[in-house]
């Protein structure tokens, strides 16, 4: 069965307070959800209209998961707290195996 992933780029962190906040409710509900964080900001070499800014890469056991942890109770209790602290692009992804 095909990974999942996360994979969020943070184009802009206008409030890095409310960052602060996500970030303590997100890992916590991340893991509970069985997320591996395989990347966080770490380099970036961007290429083209690449932004490098904060990237963070997440692995779930599949895709399903991946979804069905975006939509957890922890974690819309995570992004109520980022609220509009930052704007970023984030994506969930189906692995090739």
């Amino acid at each position: 069965m095909p990974k999942g992933y996360w994979v969020s780029v943070y184009r802009t962190i206008s409030d890095p307070e409310k960052l602060a906040a996500y970030n303590k409710l997100a890992g916590p509900a991340v893991k509970a959800a069985g997320g591996r964080v395989l990347a966080r900001d770490g380099r970036v070499f961007a290429h083209e209209a690449g932004i490098a800014q904060r990237t963070i890469l997440i692995e779930f056991d599949s895709f399903d998961q991946a979804v069905a942890a975006r939509a957890s109770a922890a974690y819309q209790e995570a992004l109520t707290a980022l609220a509009d602290g930052v704007e970023r692009d984030f994506r969930i992804i189906e692995g090739l195996d």
